[in-house]
């Protein structure tokens, strides 16, 4: 069978994998313990779940516009008011299957062949494959101190006569480093001044920890809104825990939204139309869902933390929101796709390897699950690793012996 150039060269989503061999693993009643997903443990918020039934109940589901029903743009527009002080109309939203089509739309309009695009390392696994499935050129600019925040003058020695646009995700997945206030200032002056695209992906941007506040990109912005270049993507995915839903959206100028739309309407033609109005009914809401969400993960990182400060060898940045932490195992194993399968065969945790976001040697592990998954997952994985871990653990009623140190 002969596949496309463009075919062979994107790889599979790991996290997506992942997923589907622990649900596997656990359906042959494996004890599997799941620290590689990015899916809060919550429940959709009862107006969510109110709204669609609604739609449901009235049998009348059709088409919708492709860039998202009036109540759902609606109320993106009074979200985008209340949390970022800014004034949009509809024709500056797009309303999405998720922030991913929302990015991925966003590329396509922009892109051209050989168009680079720059984001910072560790990123998000799909950044780089959905830029080459736009038909550009991905730059990952790895900050030179080693940290997970580079400077402004690496991202500025990165611009060449290619580049078209920046990528920024803060809280940052996978790493849970939220960008500085003076970073994410200057990134949007300097795509200002070098006329380059910038698309916040603001997924995690009130899943912030430690009294911070979430930075509004907007702070920074010199430019009239309909001449900017400044793409801001969210959903409800994440923040109302509403991952099976598929509905995120994108605020930017008229011209570019619109383009998004068209393009839209060629691939998958509006959202699905109950999922919308669960949309409209959790931004509607209440909303003390968020910070219920926010004050567990909160806790569960602090948890984690503890008990990845207390296992030696590992090197371990502490995150400052999202749900995701990215320790460096490289001291044990530098091949992180290694550890990973191994980690899975031996004591049954799922992990996400760091080769994936950009950075070898290094794991991601999530916060999003319960206190005792993050507990007993830490222990297994020491109990893999560490020499001075006991010799024996149970798995349920499994007894393991380390044969393998």
């Amino acid at each position: 069978m002969s596949l496309s150039q463009m075919a062979r060269s994107i790889h599979e989503s790991v996290t997506l994998k992942l997923n589907q061999t622990a649900a596997l693993l656990r359906e042959k009643g494996e004890p599997v313990i799941h620290l590689g997903g990015g899916e809060p443990k919550s429940k959709t918020p009862i107006d969510a779940i109110v709204a669609c039934t609604g739609v449901l109940n009235s049998g009348d589901i059709k088409y919708t516009p492709p860039d998202g029903i009036p109540a759902l743009k609606k109320a993106i527009i009074r979200y985008t008011e209340e949390h970022y002080g800014r004034q949009v109309r509809p024709e500056n939203v797009v309303a999405s299957c998720g922030a991913k089509q929302a990015i991925m739309a966003a590329l396509i309009a922009i892109l051209d062949p050989k168009d680079e695009v720059i984001f910072p390392v560790p990123y998000w696994v799909s950044y780089p494959e959905m830029v080459k499935l736009a038909g550009g050129v991905p730059v990952p600019i790895v900050p030179e101190d080693g940290s997970f925040h580079p400077t402004i003058r690496e991202l500025e020695d990165a611009v060449g006569s290619y580049s078209k646009a920046i990528i920024l995700n803060s809280p940052n997945n996978p790493s849970g480093v939220m960008y500085s206030r003076e970073f994410i200032g200057q990134v949007v002056q300097l795509a200002e001044r070098k006329s380059l695209y910038l698309i916040m992906d603001d997924t995690y941007n009130r899943l912030v920890f430690d009294g911070r506040s979430p930075i509004n990109c907007y702070d920074f912005s010199t430019q009239d809104p309909e001449q900017s270049k400044l793409l801001v993507i969210n959903c409800v995915s994440k923040m109302y825990a509403m991952t099976g839903f598929r509905i995120g959206w994108a605020v930017g100028c008229r011209e570019l939204v619109q383009a998004m739309a068209t393009i839209q309407s060629q691939q998958t033609s509006g959202p699905a139309t109950p999922s919308q109005w669960a949309a409209v009914g959790a931004l509607n809401g209440i909303q003390n869902s968020i910070e219920a969400l926010r004050l567990t993960l909160e806790n569960n990182r602090n948890i984690l933390m503890d008990q990845l400060n207390a296992f030696p060898g590992v090197r371990v940045t502490r995150p400052d929101g999202a749900f995701y932490c990215f320790p460096d195992f490289s001291n044990y194993e530098k091949n992180s796709q290694k550890l990973s399968e191994f980690l899975l065969q031996k004591v049954r945790v799922v992990t996400v390897p760091g080769r994936e976001f950009g950075m070898e040697g290094h794991l991601r592990l999530s916060f999003c699950g319960t206190a005792k998954e993050i507990t007993q997952g830490v222990e297994r994985i020491r109990w893999a690793l560490d020499p001075t871990a006991p010799n024996e653990l149970y798995l349920g009623d499994r007894r393991l012996v380390r044969d393998w140190m």
